[in-house]
């Protein structure tokens, strides 16, 4: 395929650094997602054709000119969506879907908590979360950047918690009256992880995503406080599910891709680069400079 843009990811981080599951022989290209046509198609494939436009996950290699992908890991791109924006839209809205509907269940009225609401899988699933009619507390670490996404998704209510003078825990159960949230969706980790196990609903659900602030000090969970508030710990592996569930991983993109054509969600793209300047992409990203998706345009 000819590749025209590349979403820059957090696992494109972890993997130039070595620190990732997927350990590529150095040099490579990092570079997990795009979006560009087709050149060619090999002689067994069906459903593509040249000159298709198409969303593909590599794994890596992205931010090159042209790359080879297996037709299983395709998507056609809907008719309104632009390159820039399908090339950052399967990892997150992909992962934050799956998080809310498959493993969370999240129905309307209810309450989620959201951790590093300004990243990539934090703002996806602020919007997604929006439109399942979910009240969205979102939290991060800088007041620049949650003034940012409150005003691109209309969200109300927003949590420092690197500033708050209440701990994060005491801060949420104040919002929710002291029940905590139905949903905690974190991709952090860290001691942010700690807290959230004490802010949780009576039958709540916390989504293991990432764990974005200390990738090798993984956090324990203390069992006794999942007994007391009958909630559940569950981990949200997306790549796993897309390779174990592949009819199920296509349905939801077909449900994701439906909602976008209807203008029902809103990928927020705070940073474009050149190819030629993908370097500067990861390290904008590595300082957290980014609301929302990197992309790099080839």
């Amino acid at each position: 395929m000819r590749v025209r843009a590349c979403g820059v990811n957090f696992p494109d981080i972890l993997m130039v650094r070595g620190k990732y599951q997927i350990k590529p022989d150095f040099p490579f290209a990092p570079g997990c997602e795009v979006a560009g046509e087709v050149l060619e198609i090999g002689s067994d494939v069906n459903g593509f054709t040249a000159g298709d436009r198409i969303i593909a996950m590599p794994g890596y290699g992205g931010m090159q000119e042209e790359i080879v992908v297996p037709a299983k890991r395709c998507f056609s791109i809907p008719a309104s969506m632009d390159f820039d924006v399908a090339a950052v839209f399967c990892l997150t809205y992909g992962t934050s879907y799956h998080a809310l509907v498959d493993r969370a269940q999240l129905r309307p009225g209810e309450t989620i908590l959201v951790l590093g609401a300004a990243g990539g899988v934090g703002s996806a699933a602020v919007d997604i979360a929006q439109q399942l009619g979910a009240r969205v507390i979102a939290a991060g670490g800088s007041d620049r950047k949650l003034a940012q996404l409150a005003e691109f998704y209309g969200v109300e209510e927003t949590l420092n918690y690197s500033t708050e003078q209440l701990e994060l825990r005491d801060r949420v159960k104040s919002m929710t009256q002291g029940r905590g949230a139905d949903v905690i969706f974190d991709p952090i980790g860290g001691d942010a992880s700690q807290q959230v196990l004490r802010c949780v609903n009576w039958n709540g659900r916390i989504l293991v995503i990432g764990f974005a602030a200390d990738s090798e000090n993984l956090p324990k969970a203390p069992t006794n406080l999942l007994l007391l508030k009958g909630s559940s710990l569950i981990g949200v592996f997306w790549g796993r599910f897309t390779e174990e569930e592949p009819a199920r991983s296509h349905g939801n993109f077909k449900e994701l891709f439906s909602l976008y054509e209807a203008g029902e969600l809103k990928p927020h793209i705070s940073h474009r680069f050149p190819l030629e300047r993908g370097g500067e992409a990861l390290t904008t990203l590595i300082e957290r400079e980014v609301v929302g998706k990197c992309v790099v345009l080839t």
